[in-house]
């Protein structure tokens, strides 16, 4: 049987609340993520990802650590970090922001909570926004106060996962509305929960806030979603690539900027708040990106796995760009990619060839997400 001391990259990376309960319900493998360790193989992946289609999947998430921005002006300081416009967010809502530098360069893709008046957690993707907010700060003459909480997430994803949290919280809990979250508890522990998370599914994220009890309330959800299905799991690649949801470090970085994304909607250059980037990011507007984000099919035999390197992208024999995020999805019986191309190229039905770790193949670029691009099912 595997033991919990079986993983082990030395004392500098951490364990979550839950790391000893994914190690006793199966995880075989961790990653590295914020300094932590993530579950990342429960077996076999292509199951992972129809139990999570099909039924509902646990996740130990506790990596997307917490930025937490108290404090007077908690609310003008949090403006700061992002170009999407906060004037109109209200307490107890929750919504996909870009942090950008001084280039327009991206440094994370998080969520941010607003749990009251001034009162914000940021849940991060993997790289040290709290040094970075703490650096802000210092010269910013705004009073807050920035710290990472006792706080470790949980993804409770797919179709069923609104059974189990009738089943945990009652039937009120469905009134909870997408991208808002609710303080409950659960036996005693103190939870934030929201209807968030990371697999373009139905789902709910559960920030327990007490680490003392990240145990207790795993094999609780787990006992409660049994009759429902509910395995334990891992984030699927294939699911979020189909959704063409961003893995950053992969699909984005500090040299990419939100145009070259297609994420215009979460920049406004218009408004009248101050943020870090702007004039940067009001030149590349007006300039146009030099390169975009495409979805790519790859004319070959299905992959046994994800990409772990950048695939060179080539058209005429010349580079024009790298596949970012590559997986066959057994759903769509295709090869589906995320890319980034030079924008001369980034239209729809051109052919290129992608030089894989099996050698070139045949590949053209399609529309993104490749799976329900309005998002209907996780926003049901």
């Amino acid at each position: 049987m595997t033991q919990a001391d079986d993983f082990g990259f030395g004392t500098q990376i951490r364990k979550s609340p839950y790391f000893d309960a994914t190690v006793r319900w199966g995880a075989k493998g961790f990653s590295v993520y914020n300094h932590m360790y993530i579950p990342r193989d429960f077996g076999d992946p292509e199951q992972n990802f129809w139990t999570l289609v099909n039924e509902a999947i646990l996740c130990d998430v506790a990596v997307e650590r917490q930025v937490e921005i108290t404090g007077p002006d908690a609310a003008r300081f949090v403006q700061m970090l992002t170009p999407r416009d906060l004037s109109t967010m209200a307490v107890g809502q929750c919504k996909y922001i870009l942090i950008t530098n001084a280039d327009g360069g991206i440094l994370n893709d998080p969520i941010l909570l607003r749990l009251a008046e001034n009162h914000f957690w940021i849940s991060l993707a993997d790289s040290d926004i709290l040094l970075w907010a703490q650096g802000v700060a210092v010269h910013s003459g705004l009073d807050v106060q920035i710290c990472e909480p006792d706080v470790s997430p949980l993804q409770l994803q797919g179709p069923k996962s609104g059974l189990v949290m009738q089943e945990l919280f009652g039937e009120s809990i469905m009134d909870l509305k997408y991208y808002w979250l609710r303080e409950v508890e659960l036996d005693g522990i103190p939870l934030i929960v929201s209807r968030t998370g990371w697999s373009s599914e139905l789902g709910y994220e559960l920030y327990l806030r007490d680490g003392t009890m990240g145990d207790a309330l795993w094999e609780r959800i787990m006992a409660a979603g049994m009759q429902f299905g509910l395995k334990p799991g891992h984030t699927s690649s294939i699911r979020r690539i189909e959704g063409g949801m961003l893995s950053y470090h992969a699909d984005a970085d500090i040299h990419t900027n939100p145009y070259e994304l297609g994420l215009d909607r979460l920049v406004n250059l218009d408004m009248e708040a101050d943020f870090i980037g702007k004039a940067a990011l009001r030149r590349i507007h007006a300039e146009g990106p030099a390169r975009k984000k495409v979805g790519l099919v790859l004319d070959c035999n299905p992959l046994q796995g994800p990409n772990t390197t950048f695939w060179p992208i080539t058209k005429g024999g010349e580079t024009i760009g790298k596949v970012t995020s590559a997986v066959y999805s057994p759903r769509l019986e295709q090869n589906i990619a995320l890319a980034m191309v030079t924008a001369a190229d980034a239209l729809i039905g051109t052919e290129v060839e992608v030089v894989t770790r099996s050698g070139a193949v045949s590949a053209r670029i399609v529309e993104r997400p490749f799976y329900d691009p309005k998002k209907k099912i996780a926003a049901a």
